[in-house]
């Protein structure tokens, strides 16, 4: 801490980050332990930031992040669109296919950017806004299976590719990693089918550029 910041501010953002990072929520007890703060303090925290509308807490005591939380988010969105771009930019125009950006917004799968490439004569239109449920799409399995490294139960990060029965599009997404408070994917969709040999590793890659550039 210096002279220049709060510290009743910065136990609020803390309290905030170990909110999101806790998926069943967090006693007043525990937030203490972890704060290295008396109770008093955490209970004063929690009722300002309840306030707010940016915690709430259920009929247990636990404390969780609330849904003012959304509010905020949405205007972060094109924060994230604009550091997307250029990797999205790039992986459109290397692989002649739509490129998108798709986050986790409750229990769905949320697009927030898409790169159309500029060459080709057909591609596959799509467009931000676009909503569905995580384990319908290529996109919301590999937000899935990203979930499932986080808690060891897959050894590594790859990517997911499907083909779409009724419209003939193909699809693949790699997730982003190592990102704390945002779930979501870097993806692609085509007319013509996949060749996963050069598809897979190109998307992950692009995955892997958007995810250091929101670090």
């Amino acid at each position: 801490m210096t002279a220049e910041t709060s510290q009743t501010l910065d136990r609020g953002v803390r309290v905030l980050k170990l909110l999101a990072d806790s998926e069943r929520g967090l006693t007043v007890t525990e937030l203490a332990m972890r704060l290295a703060v008396n109770r008093t303090v955490v209970y004063r925290l929690l009722a300002t930031l309840e306030q707010h509308g940016l915690v709430r807490r259920d009929v247990g005591g636990r404390a969780r992040v609330g849904l003012g939380v959304l509010r905020l988010s949405h205007r972060v969105h094109p924060l994230l669109r604009e550091a997307a771009l250029p990797a999205l930019r790039g992986l459109a125009e290397d692989l002649g296919a739509t490129a998108h950006l798709t986050l986790v917004d409750g229990s769905e799968a949320l697009v927030v950017a898409v790169v159309e490439p500029s060459w080709t004569d057909f591609h596959v239109a799509y467009r931000t806004g676009v909503r569905h449920p995580l384990a319908e799409s290529a996109a919301g399995r590999a937000i899935l299976e990203a979930r499932e490294l986080r808690y060891g139960q897959q050894p590594e990060p790859g990517w997911v590719t499907e083909v779409e029965e009724r419209s003939g599009a193909s699809g693949a997404a790699a997730p982003l990693l190592g990102l704390s408070g945002i779930e979501g994917c870097v993806g692609v969709l085509m007319l013509s089918g996949l060749a996963p040999e050069r598809v897979g590793p190109r998307v992950a890659e692009a995955a892997t550029e958007v995810s250091e550039a929101l670090r």
